[in-house]
């Protein structure tokens, strides 16, 4: 995994302004490289450049040996840029103390927590202080948090320690970034006129990049049983409706639907049936560049409980499902 620095807000505490520490302190968010794409110039045989193109994409090391038309290489790109952070995704962090002076250092404490719009969370795998830090050695600790919540958070990283004359240290650093939406999920109940209930899931994909939608399930409340509709049978195998493929390309949206009965325990209950709001809750997996992995979890999503049938009410009733259609 490479690193690229974070942004560094410009503030330090420390009791002496003017005074240079003995230890630099140098933070970088971990992210997984790119593939590199190059964009392959090519000509015909009766062009004045004739066959040339052809002869340097053979010799370019970027591109696939067979194929140097295509416009993804073989070569990886180290990120440029902080790059962007969405929510359920765990944020990887690369911190680093060094001692820059000729003096051993004493007693040094590293410390990294997360500041949120609701909390204050520790990082740090240890706040166990270091005895000793000799010249132009260091210490590096990996931090991991998964996201889950969006807006401005700030990784707040602390240092203290003591000089050769006892003097004790301290200075600290802020790092603000940003946590972004990956999805937006909009969800429809649908109710029979038996105590069946149907939901559909619309979930799009509001990043740039494609995603692998890894598992998109319905964790239903305790009352219901669940079946997933979003599969045709074939024989013994199920095959999705959505292909083998399952990408969600940028700013796709894509329909989940799902149906929920009562379990046996509580539909002999219809009253109690009825009075309940509380279906279930959303589990939804990705992945996206390299394998980089991405969980969300909806609140527990409710239904509009009607205590009797309106006027003009229409009900959908299933009796004849085609596998497939000849025209």
């Amino acid at each position: 995994m490479q690193g690229k620095g974070l942004q560094d807000t410009g503030k330090m505490d420390m009791p002496l302004p003017k005074q240079e520490h003995l230890l630099a302190l140098k933070v970088m968010r971990l992210t997984k490289p790119t593939l590199f794409t190059n964009v392959p110039v090519t000509c015909e045989d009766r062009d004045l450049p004739g066959d040339l193109f052809d002869h340097l994409l053979k010799e370019d090391p970027s591109t696939v040996k067979g194929a140097e038309l295509l416009n993804l290489g073989e070569m990886l790109t180290l990120p440029q840029n902080f790059g962007n952070i969405f929510l359920g995704e765990t944020f990887s962090s690369y911190i680093s103390v060094h001692n820059d002076s000729s003096q051993v250092v004493k007693d040094i404490v590293v410390k990294a927590d997360l500041q949120t719009s609701s909390q204050r969370l520790n990082l740090s795998a240890s706040n166990a202080a270091v005895s000793d830090l000799k010249p132009d050695c260091c210490i590096d600790d990996v931090i991991h948090h998964e996201v889950k919540e969006i807006g401005t958070h700030i990784l707040v990283c602390a240092v203290s320690y003591t000089t050769q004359t006892g003097e004790k240290m301290y200075f600290r650093k802020f790092f603000k970034f940003q946590v972004l939406k990956p999805l937006d999920v909009k969800t429809k109940f649908y109710n029979a006129e038996t105590d069946e209930v149907f939901l559909e899931a619309q979930i799009q994909n509001i990043t740039t990049s494609p995603m692998f939608m890894e598992k998109v399930s319905l964790e239903p409340s305790i009352m219901y049983s669940v079946t997933e509709l979003n599969a045709v049978n074939k024989g013994d195998e199920g095959i999705s409706t959505f292909g083998k493929m399952t990408y969600l390309q940028p700013m796709d949206t894509r329909q989940y639907l799902y149906s929920l009965k009562p379990k046996p325990e509580f539909a002999e209950k219809a009253g109690v049936i009825k009075g309940v709001t509380v279906i279930g809750k959303l589990d939804i997996v990705w992945k996206t560049n390299l394998g980089e992995r991405g969980r969300l979890q909806t609140s527990q999503l409710q239904r509009m409980v009607r205590s009797h049938f309106l006027y003009g009410e229409a009900f959908l009733h299933t009796s004849v499902v085609y596998g497939s259609i000849t025209w």
